[in-house]
């Protein structure tokens, strides 16, 4: 059907939900984590700084293409909602407040749990008297130099305020009864807090001490009001194409075109104050940054929780260490020997790594032996995100230093890692490694590569892909899957993605992998027809970030209508609503978030030896599936197969860190008080390469919602269903 006449076909809502209000929902969920009285304090308030970190991306790069799609289309309907962007934005700013108050309530609670453990954050009221005179020496000596006050009057202008970054502003009165306004930036050389001495963890944020003594840089004036402030820019210039979901190639060029000749300064989405103001304040505030008054948060947290990282990396060790997460070190996979040839190895038999709980340190063993070894004349690899200092890079370049022939497929457009990238790519190129830039208009996102190796007149190769970043640090960090195989067809399938790559070709014939913008999504749907074809006998299982395209999520609806069983784990925004009589009854969503950000894709069509299964780079998100670059590797290996059934069926069965969507789109937890289980607990504790998958049915427990376990702590105003 021609894509024109798909567009104009009415839309059935019933099973299906906005994205930006599911992922509000995902977030709500990290911020769960800090309220789990069985996560360490610490790790408790990393959630709340993760939480706010997840906001302000929100804000900068969705509710900023929102904005960028309301102003040049205003009839542009979502295709999951039917709603209009201003309707979706008027959703939005409507389920914000009750996540900061809740937000805020947990940081309170917590700051006085910490302070239990000698950990406080101390206002400029609490020091001691030696403690003020240590700031105050800090402040005259560190800070004021470094300040550069701004008035505004008629004679001054209303300065840019930077996104993000903080501010003090102040209500001034001066001789006349008029009114100023004063802006203080914080020194971008300052330090996000001040340790104070002779204590093991009392400090006080930068802010605190500038607000204090704000005022004196205004010596003429009469201060009315203060506080700290941070505005959030639309940050989207990137043309995030999942805001143009609906809409064909040309309408998407001509939306690119008219968002170019918007740009300039990006509009403010949001303000943050730290503490409530005059309505007089708020005015002028808000009516030099353009906002509504829907636009502006008054948040008693630290506007900025990126503090807690280094925070914790300066407590004395005895301190923090009984407050954080046990340390846990990578296991070397069982049926890997790290003093034996690993290209041998993988010659063997097909091998999958399972991160962060197996080591990356067989992959990195992989390529050092690339590097060296005299019959490999080629690595080939993609790259979307890097660690500041890879090892993988490093052994690139001294594979090429050596004579292979590198190729790296560097995508410079990875949102917000662009002058990371483009430095490593400088480094690369001038140790003599061919370095390209992907393909016109779509970011390559998928995760190959490829050692060739020569043996007289025939060519062999080491196949790797991945579901996520050759980046040891978040290998640390991430779920995620490094499969590698000798498959000489999926070898040959290798070589040809980086040829068509090389040359711009999207089109590419393929035996055994799937690539995207043509691939991958019709193979889904062909998988999902297949098991529909089973009906009540069907199985599809599919672990992911998000599921977002439309003709995925209407393609499950058909598979659930017809009886498959469907099991969806997904950690982040999900579209698709389970248990609607008569659509979507025998479908189910599971979203895990823990201690490691849940970040592997799977995709699995039936059951037991019948089972097909594939791992990828790719969600099912407009994006992934017809505007980039993605792979998706089909797995024949049964250990291998056996491996990724059991990390399935172990995440279906978690009881701890496991919710459940309901069919309104709420979350419950799921619960069992005889046998709890912990996903990511037992990853740590069992080993993928020796545990054993069966297909015994599942059943689903829950336990109360966080509304119903807090709802006796936390104000009545905020414990609505989410």
């Amino acid at each position: 059907m021609p894509e024109s006449a798909v567009k104009t076909m009415k839309k059935d809502y019933s099973y299906t939900q906005n994205r930006e209000l599911s992922w509000l929902r995902f977030n709500r969920r990290v911020l769960e984590e800090a309220a789990d009285n069985t996560v360490p304090l610490l790790e408790r308030l990393k959630f709340i700084s993760i939480f706010t970190s997840n906001l302000d991306e929100f804000f900068m790069i969705r509710v900023g293409s929102l904005f960028d799609l309301a102003a040049i289309s205003t009839k542009e309907r979502d295709n999951k909602s039917g709603m209009s962007p201003l309707e979706q934005l008027r959703s939005v700013y409507d389920t914000i407040p009750p996540l900061i108050e809740l937000k805020n309530h947990l940081y309170e609670s917590l700051c006085q749990q910490l302070a239990d453990d000698g950990i406080v954050d101390v206002a400029m009221d609490q020091l001691t008297e030696s403690e003020q005179q240590y700031v105050s020496r800090y402040y005259t000596a560190n800070l004021l130099p470094t300040l550069s006050p701004q008035i505004v009057d008629s004679h001054h202008p209303f300065p840019h305020l930077e996104n993000k970054r903080p501010y003090i502003s102040l209500l001034l009165r001066e001789k006349k009864d008029r009114l100023s306004l004063g802006f203080v930036p914080m020194p971008a050389s300052a330090p996000p807090f001040l340790m104070l001495p002779n204590s093991s963890g009392r400090y006080i944020r930068m802010e605190e001490i500038l607000l204090h003594w704000a005022p004196s840089l205004f010596e003429r004036y009469k201060v009315v009001d203060s506080c700290v402030i941070c505005v959030t820019r639309n940050a989207d210039i990137s043309f995030d194409v999942d805001k143009f979901e609906d809409t064909t190639e040309e309408d998407f060029r001509n939306h690119v075109s008219k968002l170019l000749h918007m740009r300039g300064k990006q509009s403010a989405v949001r303000l943050e104050v730290s503490r409530p103001i005059s309505q007089s304040f708020s005015d002028v505030l808000r009516g030099r940054l353009d906002l509504e008054p829907h636009q502006v948060y008054v948040d008693r947290a630290p506007l900025n929780m990126s503090y807690v990282f280094p925070l914790i990396n300066q407590l004395p060790a005895d301190v923090s260490e009984k407050l954080l997460f046990p340390p846990y070190h990578p296991r070397q996979p069982e049926d890997l020997n790290p003093k034996q040839s690993m290209i041998q190895q993988i010659q063997q038999r097909d091998r999958l790594l399972f991160y962060p709980f197996d080591s990356v340190n067989p992959f990195l063993q992989l390529l050092q032996e690339a590097a060296e070894r005299k019959d490999v004349i080629a690595i080939k690899i993609t790259i979307y995100r890097l660690a500041s200092s890879s090892k993988i890079a490093r052994t690139l370049c001294r594979a090429a230093e050596n004579g292979k022939e590198v190729t790296v497929l560097m995508e410079l457009r990875a949102r917000f890692d662009e002058a990371n990238n483009i430095a490593w790519s400088k480094a690369l190129e001038e140790a003599g490694c061919r370095v390209i830039y992907g393909v016109e208009d779509y970011k390559c996102h998928s995760k190959i590569c490829q050692i060739t190796l020569r043996r007289g007149d025939a060519l062999n190769y080491i196949t790797q892909i991945g579901t996520g970043n050759y980046n040891e640090k978040t290998c640390a960090m991430y779920t995620d899957l490094c499969f590698m195989t000798a498959d000489k067809q999926i070898g040959l399938d290798g070589a040809a993605f980086f040829r068509n790559m090389l040359v711009g070709n999207l089109h590419g014939d393929y035996q055994r992998l799937l690539v995207s913008p043509h691939g991958i999504h019709q193979a889904l749907i062909d998988h999902i027809d297949e098991q529909i074809i089973l009906g009540h006998q069907g199985y599809i299982c599919i672990k992911a970030n998000s599921l977002t395209e439309r003709a995925i999520i209407d393609k499950l609806q058909q598979a659930s209508q017809a009886g498959v069983e469907v099991q969806l784990i997904l950690r982040g925004i999900c579209c698709i609503r389970p248990g609607i009589p008569g659509k979507t009854e025998s479908l189910h969503v599971t979203s895990i978030v823990g201690r490691y950000l849940e970040h592997a894709r799977i995709y699995c069509f039936g059951r037991g030896d019948q089972a097909q299964y594939f791992i990828s780079s790719a969600d099912l998100m407009t994006r992934n599936l017809l505007r980039r670059v993605e792979i998706a590797c089909p797995i024949y290996d049964p250990q291998v197969k056996s491996q990724l059934a059991w990390i399935l069926r172990t995440q279906l069965l978690d009881n701890v860190k496991a919710s459940s969507m309901l069919s309104d789109g709420s979350y419950l937890r799921k619960t069992s008080t005889v046998s709890p289980l912990n996903s990511q607990e037992e990853f740590m504790k069992t080993s993928s390469h020796t545990a054993q998958a069966t297909d015994a049915p599942i059943k689903t427990v829950r336990r109360p919602s966080l509304w119903a376990r807090l709802k006796d702590r936390i104000p009545w105003t905020i414990t609505r269903k989410y």
